[in-house]
């Protein structure tokens, strides 16, 4: 299982922070869910969240580049299936190279919730939803609130 390792996903005390969910449309049944988790992760840390929404994950780092100065995180959320071309590779690549790069650019930190699964089903078992194991946008979010506030320490 992919969640095997992973850091409590405790609630963590962010008030005021602001952040910016940019999230895909395709494969709306996984990403509305991420969306959700994420939103609700923020609020309840004391959190404010605003939602862009792009056409697919390829989308995301434009977007999150331009949302990224007028916030103290970024949590991008997208699902790419693998399919029989090489496209998967292609916007995979894209999506995780152009993220980090606007983390390292900016300075703001991006939560990255890029789902890169074999299939749909994978997807949903990692999307948040009521029979899911895992909540990808909730760690997503924790991650870009924890790290955003792990720098406005050390920046202090």
């Amino acid at each position: 299982m992919s969640g095997d390792g992973a850091p409590p996903a405790d609630t963590i005390a962010a008030d005021g922070l602001r952040v910016a969910v940019v999230a895909s449309r395709w494969y709306g049944e996984v990403t509305d869910a991420m969306t959700d988790s994420a939103i609700t992760t923020c609020a309840d840390a004391g959190a404010t969240a605003d939602v862009f929404r792009v056409s697919g994950a390829f989308e995301l780092p434009l977007v999150c580049a331009a949302v990224a100065p007028d916030y103290d995180a970024v949590v991008a959320l997208g699902l790419v299936v693998r399919g029989g071309t090489p496209h998967f590779d292609y916007v995979c690549r894209a999506a995780t190279d152009g993220l980090t790069r606007v983390a390292l650019d900016t300075g703001t930190p991006v939560g990255f919730g890029v789902l890169t699964c074999d299939s749909l089903d994978q997807a949903r078992d990692r999307a948040g939803l009521p029979h899911s194991t895992e909540d990808k946008g909730r760690e997503a979010a924790l991650a870009a609130l924890e790290t955003a506030l792990l720098l406005r320490s050390l920046r202090a």
